[in-house]
């Protein structure tokens, strides 16, 4: 039985590898798509629909959305073998988490697409999924171990999912945020005369309408964040017998859910629009980083079950 397990594992990390892999290849076609935007020629060049919205026919933008889908598989693949394996959820430590997190994230940009169409986000998410799981594999794998006594509880499930959930809408909020600076610079730079300044966001969104999708996105990853205090509190006082302890955990947890809170209360109450905005939006994102890379590891305290 043990035997069979950890060839449970290996097949776990056969197709890991492999989701990378096809996740690089999906990588250069989005890139790829980028460069023919860029072009003067042939490649993809922007149309408009029946609604009037700008979309973009690319063959290149095509193969990369069809590989991402592939490398989902592969992805949840390795997620679901490293939970049979383990005999539990794949929750337990910052391995298992990347792993969960990251195949939320590319299962959230492809379920956005039966919505609205953000394939050109591709390359962005592609190569964040790609560094992330390679940094997590070097440095972060750790060999499957039983549940600490403060886990083995249903909590667990409810907190980190709905955690993962955030975390996969939020990534697509900061991505959306990032191009809508470009966006804007480009945009501006048209007015003052200038040619050539970020070609390859031809027939992408206008900056107004990018930052509405960051905005929409910010806020389904803000509830979902605020159920991951909620449960979590609830679960700290089944396990410590105290709703709050302002453990570095949870004040970074915290945090973060503050300055998701005032990026959606300043752009929808205080006017703050455009590049204010998008920033506001990076900076949180930046704290969810900081959260889980340098929080888990170099700070100490009753949630450090990172395993390293």
């Amino acid at each position: 039985m043990l035997q069979s397990l950890e060839h449970l594992e290996q097949y776990s990390t056969i197709a890991l590898y492999s989701a990378m892999a096809v996740y690089a290849i999906a990588f250069v076609f989005f890139v790829v798509d980028l460069a023919n935007r860029s072009g003067d020629g042939g490649g993809a060049l922007p149309e408009t629909d029946a609604k009037g919205r700008v979309v973009v026919r690319s063959r290149s933008l095509r193969i990369g959305f069809a590989l991402t889908v592939l490398g989902f598989a592969l992805h949840l693949a390795a997620t679901l073998l490293r939970g049979i394996a383990a005999g539990r959820v794949p929750f337990s430590n910052m391995y298992e988490f990347s792993l969960t997190a990251t195949t939320a994230i590319i299962a959230i940009f492809i379920l956005t697409q039966f919505f609205v169409d953000v394939r050109f986000l591709g390359a962005l998410v592609t190569g964040m999924t790609v560094l992330f799981l390679g940094v997590t594999k070097v440095n972060f794998y750790r060999e499957i171990v039983p549940l600490p006594p403060a886990l083995d509880t249903y909590w667990l499930v409810i907190h980190i999912l709905v955690a993962v959930l955030a975390v996969g809408f939020l990534t697509l909020s900061f991505g959306l945020s990032v191009l809508q600076l470009m966006q804007t610079r480009r945009e501006n730079a048209i007015k003052a005369g200038e040619t050539g300044v970020l070609r390859f966001l031809r027939g992408f969104p206008n900056a107004i309408r990018l930052e509405d999708l960051a905005y929409r996105m910010a806020i389904i990853g803000f509830v979902f964040w605020t159920f991951t205090l909620i449960a979590g509190s609830i679960w700290a006082e089944r396990a410590w017998s105290r709703y709050w302890g302002w453990d570095t955990k949870e004040v970074w947890t915290l945090v973060i859910w503050v300055l998701y809170a005032g990026f959606i209360h300043a752009r929808a109450t205080r006017g703050w629009r455009g590049t204010r905005s998008a920033w506001l939006s990076i900076v949180a994102y930046g704290a969810v980083i900081f959260n889980f890379t340098i929080v888990n590891v170099f700070f100490k305290g009753l949630h450090a079950y990172s395993g390293l």
